[in-house]
């Protein structure tokens, strides 16, 4: 039996939730229970639930979402996207699909040869599918939600049927995924016949279910974004030299008796606490009482700014509000030209106070300012350290970001958090965000092939760690890299301890204004290809961190040209070469 068609961006109308009701409640009386030799088998029909996931949460949200299928009266199974095998999609018959969304607008690394499957002339039909989609995103990109919505009409293109419509979540995903979970699984159950209306004991016990996720199989920290451990730093200090043009500093948080446990390859999530000095100027500016009550919060408006809403990127909304007031001519012709790369240009260096002094007159409510402002959001580094080397302790590696504009001295919003005013003793809320998708190789003999310029050096000093501590024989190379040796070499002596320890078999260093010639990693890449693509043949994992918008493009194309190069194939042998690499998991990154 199927579901009546649901449009695909349309959330359910009165209407449509009275349908339901009366059709679950319909068929809790007229499905009859199995019986017979078919009976458990038929009570416990299979669902897949697939993820595609940058940072984890997908992931987690695909195991609660299994617990509580589980608990309604399914066998799932969890499953990363690119893991999926196309031939068995196409024949099953109920599918879940939870995907974050990468950049803007983008697939996540697990998903990217899904897509690619999915999205091509040669996909199978898949009328047999009953699926449902939910999508993790970000409305402050204006990519919101967009691998989720590819997917779910991708779908439906190749003939699936959607069972209700996707629902699209934003960074405070979490209610709205567990409500999602609560929604869905009574809709496939009750196609099923294996679950009649359930009563509101039932319905409770359901959502108390999917909230508690999978607590019950395996053991979850309860340290997260709401409600991050408050650790105390044990260091804080300046890893760039003096006269270099940026300042990178290396951080140390006691674990103590929290529980946290982390593996090499994991990002650190870390809680900013708001600009006092941005917090008043901004009071001040519209006029506030800092002691002033917002409906609907316990908490006076300065509290509320300091520790609870992103103060310094406006949002989207706030964005279009001041230019309906604001009368603005240069705002409003870049915001309807329609072009995001004018918006953003536009927009480079400017914070909420910037845009609130193009028009001196320009006033809101307080309850009005604060509706248009979005959560606070916790900023994620990659972990630096292996819990193997340094037991009770994690370590990031951060580049403080610092600028001047319009005679005001400006920074990142969490990384000069973390610089001015977390001093070693103080105690800054953390929590762990898992990145299964990024590990060192679990087979100690195989060569591992890193390329981690500036702060990507981060995770690739955590998975050098992790293999001295596991007295693991496999070669390892890294290529680093960043503007000058003398001021830019981070971990200058750790690394070349391990050269010489013959732990870091090859170091290959490109500093880019050292000499006339700007040399980057992919230029090192090149010069050494030969070696490279023979590390590659004898089982090489290539691992990639730091920039996605330029770097990361440049080592693909440095990767893929190695490929043509040395091993003698053409364009297309080299693209499938890169791909089976993906497909094998020995091609992996962490960027940003």
């Amino acid at each position: 039996m199927k579901l009546p068609y649901f449009p695909q961006d349309a959330p359910f109308s009165d209407d449509q939730r009275a349908w339901l009701s009366g059709f679950l409640a319909a068929m809790g009386t007229r499905l009859a229970a199995p019986s017979g030799a078919g009976a458990a088998a038929a009570a416990a029909p299979a669902m897949q639930i697939l993820y595609g996931s940058q940072t984890g949460n997908a992931e987690s949200v695909a195991e609660d979402a299994a617990a509580a299928a589980k608990a309604q009266g399914f066998t799932p199974a969890v499953c990363a996207l690119d893991d999926v095998d196309m031939e068995r999609l196409a024949a099953a018959q109920r599918v879940l699909v939870v995907t974050s969304t990468y950049g803007e607008g983008e697939m996540p690394d697990n998903a990217e040869l899904f897509w690619q499957a999915l999205s091509a002339d040669s996909a199978r039909r898949m009328e047999s599918l009953d699926f449902a989609v939910l999508a993790l995103g970000d409305t402050g990109y204006d990519g919101f939600c967009q691998a989720g919505k590819m997917v779910d009409t991708r779908l439906e293109q190749l003939g699936a049927h959607r069972v209700a419509p996707r629902v699209d979540c934003d960074v405070d995903y979490e209610d709205a995924a567990t409500g999602w979970i609560s929604d869905i699984l009574p809709l496939f159950a009750a196609v099923e016949g294996i679950r009649k209306e359930p009563t509101v004991l039932e319905r409770d016990q359901l959502t108390e279910t999917a909230e508690r996720g999978a607590k019950t199989a395996r053991k979850r920290s309860p340290w997260n974004r709401k409600n991050p451990y408050r650790s105390q730093v044990a260091l804080n200090r300046r890893l760039s030299g003096d006269t270099s043009s940026k300042e990178i500093r290396h951080y140390e948080f006691a674990l103590a008796d929290s529980g946290l446990e982390y593996e090499a390859g994991d990002a650190l999530g870390v809680m900013p606490i708001n600009d006092s000095a941005l917090v008043n100027a901004l009071i001040e500016r519209l006029g506030f009482d800092p002691d002033a009550v917002v409906t609907g919060k316990e908490r006076p408006l300065s509290d509320l700014l300091t520790h609870s809403y992103e103060i310094s990127t406006p949002s989207h909304e706030l964005i279009d509000e001041i230019e309906k007031r604001a009368a603005h001519d240069e705002l409003s012709h870049v915001l309807h030209r329609g072009e995001k790369s004018d918006l953003d240009a536009w927009l480079w260096g400017k914070d909420i106070l910037d845009l609130l002094e193009l028009v001196p007159s320009l006033a809101f409510e307080v309850d009005e300012f604060v509706g248009l402002l979005r959560p606070l959001q916790h900023r994620a580094y990659s972990i630096s350290s292996s819990p193997l080397a340094n037991p009770g302790h994690v370590h990031l590696t951060v580049a403080s970001v610092r600028y001047t504009s319009t005679g005001r001295d400006r920074g990142g919003v969490c990384s000069t958090y973390l610089a001015d005013r977390l001093a070693a003793g103080d105690h800054g809320g953390i929590f762990v965000s898992k990145n299964k998708s990024f590990r060192v190789p679990a087979n100690d003999d195989v060569p591992m092939i890193m390329v981690g310029p500036g702060t990507g050096v981060a995770p690739f000093r955590a998975f050098l760690q992790e293999r001295k501590a596991r007295g693991a024989t496999g070669r390892n190379w890294l290529f680093f890299g960043d503007q000058h040796r003398s001021s830019d070499y981070i971990y200058e002596e750790e690394l070349e301890a391990l050269s010489s320890d013959g732990i870091l078999t090859r170091l290959d260093l490109a500093f880019s204004r050292d000499q006339e010639e700007k040399i980057y990693v992919q230029s090192r890449m090149l010069e050494n290809g030969k070696e490279l693509f023979s590390w590659l043949e004898d089982g090489g994992h290539f691992y990639v961190c730091g920039d996605a918008t330029r770097m990361a493009k440049d080592v693909d194309r440095a990767l893929h040209e190695v490929i043509e190069t040395h091993g003698g194939m053409s364009v297309e042998d080299a693209a499938e070469y890169v791909t089976a690499l993906k497909r094998e998991k020995r091609y992996l990154r962490d960027v940003y």
